[in-house]
């Protein structure tokens, strides 16, 4: 069997630990036997060669990319090289690119509160990416996002307009899946810092989620 190769980039705004959270999913894929090749400059996603990997992993907060360097990434996933990421270091990156966020299938545009306690609902039980899981509480950001309609929500979370009175009941998906192209795309609106790998029902999520967007 041929090992898989993932790419992983990290970079951007420090608070959300992107060297330490690139650690972690880097340990989790060479524990599947993956080879893990990690970057530090959206440079990386210039390279023809990204078009032969078996997932991606975008790490970078905010920032910005050059044009030949999206429009490689987002060929090499439309062809069918998977991605997989969480929280703002996937869906809050790049924020003028709006193909890749056509790609990713949401963008952040706010987390009332802050850090908070908030409840994460399953809404695909049989799912195998959340099979067995069941709702859980969490303590992060709660995210408030844009979200590609077209996407395979997996959970979900509800706003109880405690810090922002008018989105109160506002139902908004934490974890989804999509297709682009023909790739498996994943993601996960939880993970701030590495710390929340600590979580069981987060880290076996972004685990399942990132095996199964690996072609």
């Amino acid at each position: 069997m041929t090992q898989k190769s993932a790419l992983i980039v990290w970079g951007g705004w420090e608070g959300h630990t992107p060297e330490r959270s690139a650690a972690v999913v880097r340990e989790i894929l060479e524990a599947h036997d993956f080879n893990v090749r990690v970057e530090t400059s959206t440079k990386a996603y210039a390279d023809p060669a990204i078009h032969n990997l078996n997932l991606i992993v975008p790490m970078i907060t905010m920032s910005e990319i050059g044009k030949g360097e999206v429009e490689n990434l987002c060929a090499a996933v439309k062809s069918g090289v998977g991605m997989g990421g969480f929280h703002g270091t996937m869906c809050d990156s790049f924020r003028k690119e709006t193909e890749y966020q056509f790609m990713t299938g949401g963008q952040w545009v706010s987390h009332p509160g802050n850090i908070i306690d908030y409840r994460v609902t399953i809404t695909k039980p049989n799912d195998p990416l959340v099979k067995g899981i069941g709702d859980f509480d969490y303590h992060s950001e709660q995210y408030y996002m844009h979200v590609d309609p077209a996407v395979e929500v997996l959970a979900t979370t509800t706003f109880d307009g405690t810090h922002c009175e008018w989105i109160k009941g506002v139902v908004m998906p934490v974890m989804w899946k999509k297709v682009y192209g023909k790739a498996r795309i994943f993601y996960s609106a939880l993970g701030h810092t590495a710390d929340e790998f600590a979580s069981p029902q987060m880290r076996t999520i972004v685990e399942r989620g990132l095996l199964w967007a690996a072609r």
